[in-house]
């Protein structure tokens, strides 16, 4: 039996299906879902756009788009399956009447629809009405939302009410797709299938964690989203939160979604405020500069095309974040995320404490602690740092530090690597919500870090700069090394 075979036959509806994420990742995570075998043989791709397009002209977007973002290139057989699934509406999204006709085209005795809204989160609520008008929405049916929701606490609520009003939540799939990296999914298997790791993952073993997410390119013709965002609200609200909760969460009873919600519910709500009295100390806010990447000049933030010469949107976040509870009382969560920084990288390394007694200083004085590292990009992989022999005769031993390395791509260099969205799609598919995020999770993300989004603006001081191609601005680095740490480079 194959896995689709216990699929019910689904409608999987693309609102936005001619934007850059469905072309880029929504349409190549499908195709792939269908080579892998994984689509019930029943199952429809609807794209829905503004745009007047015969399906025809829908087929061949998508041929076009297949043919650049899928890697590993197309199989023909595959492509002529997948093809016969394509469907096409035009659809005024604000314009409630316009649903009949989406329902006219919808009319196909499916049991379960999938609407992924690839669309600003502003009009969700335009679309659920529209569904709801046509009478588009049964208990089976799912949304994927796509993060960030809203821009602060109070505008995430009044999104999840508008979408909640016809959904359940149990039908309401709120995407982050960090939660689908094959090394993020590994969190869990290493945590709590490895006795070495469980019984050592708290404040008894670890000095400290640094989570990196770091970006080379700019805002990439985004400015007129990202400049109302940031980089507070557009990663460490949701990307680095969602990884530091895994991190940090409790032992699930089990892997079903109720479990992990809930852990990583607690983790969060646990989380140290930062507001105007400590505002100074634990976080860094900085704004690129003129600078060189790979050897070539780049603009500054504000030298960038469109850009408003006066803005102080942050492009850089470095956060010392604490957790208030019995595992990590005292132990701090290094957060660290910017755009035009030297490469694409991140990762997240956590600190051992050093040994206690050292019964090798003939060879090294002091003990390097040992240290794991998880690669989330662009080397998928995790490695453990620690203290092995060096081989030979002499009477003295010497030893030194080696790597025990697993890297995803030459462990598994038979086996692709599974792109985030094609395990978050078929996720969906199959009504499992234990790689989504929460209500309840996004309200208490926000809740912290609006605290600290209002405490830079009561005091008014404008972003640190640094030049592009660096790791960001000094006062970085000055704020872990108070602590006799460093970032790890």
């Amino acid at each position: 039996m194959k896995n689709s075979d216990l699929q019910s036959a689904s409608e999987i509806v693309i609102f936005g299906a001619l934007g850059d994420l469905s072309r880029r990742k929504l349409l190549p995570a499908l195709y792939q879902l269908d080579q892998a075998g994984l689509l019930n043989n029943e199952s429809r791709i609807l794209g829905v756009a503004r745009q007047d397009h015969s399906v025809e002209e829908f087929t061949a977007f998508v041929v076009e788009n297949l043919t650049e973002f899928v890697k590993e290139g197309l199989d023909k057989e595959v492509m002529t399956r997948f093809i016969t699934r394509l469907v096409y509406q035009q659809l005024d999204f604000k314009d409630t009447a316009s649903y009949s006709h989406l329902a006219t085209t919808l009319k196909g005795g499916h049991e379960t629809r999938v609407y992924y809204f690839s669309t600003p989160p502003a009009i969700y609520g335009d679309i659920t009405d529209g569904l709801k008008s046509a009478k588009l929405i049964t208990d089976a049916d799912r949304v994927v939302m796509e993060k960030p929701i809203g821009n602060c606490l109070a505008s995430s609520k009044v999104i999840n009410d508008q979408v909640s009003r016809y959904f359940n939540e149990n039908q309401i799939y709120r995407i982050d797709h960090y939660l689908g990296k094959e090394t993020v999914l590994n969190l869990l298997v290493l945590r709590f299938a490895n006795s070495l790791f469980t019984n050592n993952w708290d404040r008894n073993s670890i000095d400290h964690v640094q989570i990196t997410v770091a970006e080379s390119v700019g805002i990439e013709g985004r400015w007129g989203f990202y400049d109302d965002a940031g980089q507070m609200r557009d990663m460490i609200q949701n990307h680095l939160l969602q990884i530091l909760s895994l991190l940090a969460m409790e032992p699930p009873a089990d892997l079903s979604a109720e479990s992990i919600r809930a852990e990583k519910l607690k983790a969060v709500k646990a989380l140290v405020p930062i507001n105007r009295m400590n505002v100074k100390e634990k976080t860094v806010r900085g704004q690129y500069a003129d600078g060189y990447l790979n050897g070539l000049p780049v603009p500054g933030y504000l030298n960038e095309e469109d850009a408003n010469q006066k803005s102080d949107t942050e492009t850089f976040v470095a956060i010392k974040a604490e957790i208030d509870n019995w595992r990590w009382a005292g132990v701090p969560f290094y957060l660290r995320t910017g755009k035009r920084m030297p490469a694409k990288h991140s990762e997240i390394v956590v600190q051992f404490k050093p040994q206690a007694h050292n019964i090798f200083k003939e060879s090294h004085v002091d003990l390097p602690a040992n240290k794991l590292t998880i690669r989330l990009q662009p080397d998928e992989g995790v490695e453990l740092q620690m203290m092995n022999k060096i081989p030979g005769i002499a009477s003295q031993m010497h030893i030194q530090e080696n790597k025990l390395d697993l890297s995803f791509s030459e462990t598994y260099e038979n086996q692709r690597v599974v792109d985030a969205y094609e395990r978050l799609m078929l996720e969906v598919i199959n009504g499992n919500q234990s790689l989504f995020v929460s209500r309840d999770e996004v309200e208490a993300a926000w809740t912290w870090a609006d605290s600290i989004i209002e405490a830079w603006q009561t005091s008014n001081e404008a972003p640190k700069a640094y030049p592009a191609g660096t790791w960001g601005p000094v006062a970085s680095l000055s704020m872990i090394a108070r602590d006799d740490r460093q970032w790890v480079e």
